[in-house]
Parts: structure tokens; C-alpha cells; sequence
């Protein structure tokens, strides 16, 4: 993940988690996944048959939709400030 540098993890985590040090936040591992996906969507645009990754990509989809479910059970605004930020259901 060379691509992924750690000034930028900590940024990611600092601006969505509230600390760098805190990367267990559910809206800093949102916006974690979210960097990844979009990374990985990029690959998958010129490797189409890269399945390994594809499939690798489905879980992270699904990871992440199981974390924003479970945000907007337990913190409705939080959710919608997340989803706002990050651009996601557009």
C-alpha cells in the first residue's frame, strides 16, 4: 500500500477520527475504506480482469456498508455529516 502514506493515514484519521492516535473511530475507518476503494476502483478501471482484486474490493464495499449501517443506528448525525464529507449516496 505505497500509496497510502502514513502522513496521509494521519491526516485521514485526524480529520474524520478527532485525534491521529484514534483509528479505532467508526468514521475514521469509514473514511479509511473509502481511500482504499476509490484507490482500487482506479486499478480495476485499466485491469479489468483482476479478479482477485475485485473480489477484495466487494468485501471492503461490504465492510464498510455494515460500519455506516451500524453509525446511523447509533449516531444518526454523525452518519450524515460522514456521508456528506466523504460524498457518498449521492
Amino acid at each position: 500500500m505505497s500509496y497510502l502514506t502514513t502522513e496521509k493515514k494521519a491526516n485521514i484519521f485526524s480529520e474524520y477520527g478527532a485525534a491521529a492516535a484514534n483509528t479505532g473511530s467508526i468514521e475514521a475507518q469509514v473514511a479509511m475504506l473509502t481511500e482504499r476503494i476509490n484507490h482500487i476502483s482506479d486499478h480495476l478501471k485499466s485491469n479489468k480482469k483482476d479478479f482477485s482484486t475485485q473480489r477484495g474490493l466487494m468485501q471492503m464495499v461490504g465492510k464498510r456498508k455494515r460500519l455506516l449501517t451500524y453509525l446511523s443506528k447509533h449516531n444518526l448525525t454523525g452518519y450524515r455529516s460522514l456521508i456528506e464529507k466523504l460524498g457518498l449516496r449521492k
